[in-house]
């Protein structure tokens, strides 16, 4: 399904990302922790184009995302990607939110996308939001719309880069409970965040980064019974408290 091999990244001389290799297989849900700074999000982005790399190769279903002569407007709509500060477009509303792309990149009528949207509105529980905008919404609730935004296109596999880590602490469970619906689902999911609460109800696996590197790729079991790497033992007694 996703495929890294050795990928590496600069910005300008500072290298942000170091021979990272890894594999996502169908319906897989990958964790990705680490301090900050290790170079996360900067991985995950990479994965749908966001962020171009120097070096290796990576694919999704086969494309490859480095290659000038791949679509990456057409393999973005098929890789849903969630951010950590919503990206909801604050003019429109829930509903156009969500038509938008569906209208646009996959030529949908308007009455199937809002067809489509509404039934994700039910999905993570906010139908009765359709017609209002960003601004009148709680942060949780917009990053609900964000996840269910995404799913409207129909995506193969998910991105989150740190999806609750600019909730307070009382939304960041209605987030969570979207996302593990989603991996008991089957969606393949690679994540960046800091709950490992989520990565022990659902990850199959967890990869730890620090300073760019991949330092661990291992199950879940595996990493939090016993990480390998002291760093990563450090960063668990801090996160585990």
């Amino acid at each position: 399904m996703i495929s890294i091999d050795n990928v590496s990244k600069w910005y300008g001389s500072f290298q942000v990302l170091s021979d990272c290799t890894t594999d996502l297989k169908k319906g897989e849900v990958v964790v990705v922790c680490g301090p900050s700074g290790s170079g996360k999000s900067t991985l995950i982005k990479t994965v749908n184009g966001l962020e171009p790399f120097q070096q290796g190769e990576i694919r999704v279903n086969g494309a490859s995302v480095g290659d000038k002569k791949t679509n990456l407007s057409k393999l973005r709509s098929k890789v849903g990607m969630v951010f950590q500060h919503f990206e909801l477009f604050p003019h429109l509303s829930i509903t156009e939110n969500l038509t938008l792309a569906q209208i646009k990149v996959l030529g949908r009528s308007k009455d199937e996308a809002a067809d489509n949207g509404l039934r994700l509105l039910d999905r993570v529980g906010l139908r009765a939001h359709a017609d209002k905008f960003p601004g009148q919404l709680s942060g949780g609730q917009q990053q609900r719309v964000a996840i269910a935004r995404a799913l409207s296109m129909d995506p193969v596999a998910m991105l989150f880069d740190e999806p609750t880590s600019a909730l307070d602490p009382e939304m960041i469970n209605e987030v969570l409970d979207v996302m593990v619906e989603l991996a008991q689902e089957g969606m393949t999911m690679m994540c960046v965040t800091h709950e490992m609460g989520f990565a022990k109800k659902v990850a199959h696996r967890v990869i730890f980064m620090d300073r760019g590197f991949i330092v661990e790729d291992d199950t879940k079991d595996a990493f939090f019974a016993a990480p390998r790497s002291e760093r990563a033992r450090d960063f668990l007694a801090k996160v585990l408290h």
